[in-house]
């Protein structure tokens, strides 16, 4: 497993640009990309053992950060 943060910037390089926009002018993205952050570094905090927690919530934390990444590709793709 690796350890290394899923930041938004390094997953979609090609969508850099746009997001930096959509931050500006998109409160609903805007919101989705902060809390995604959030998640991802809970998640990174989790599996590097800083802030430990059972891998249950591990796991929830997981799939919240795959469905907000997802939601925020459909949103970057759409405009």
């Amino acid at each position: 497993m690796s350890h290394t943060p899923h930041e938004l910037h390094e997953e979609f390089p090609e969508y850099a640009e746009r997001m930096t926009a959509l931050k500006e002018s998109d409160a609903h993205f805007a919101r989705l990309f902060e809390e995604y952050h959030e998640v991802n570094r809970a998640v990174h905090r989790a599996e590097t053992f800083i802030e430990p927690t059972d891998q249950f919530h591990e796991e929830e934390l997981r799939k919240r950060r795959a469905l907000l990444k997802d939601e925020l590709y459909r949103m970057l793709k759409a405009r």
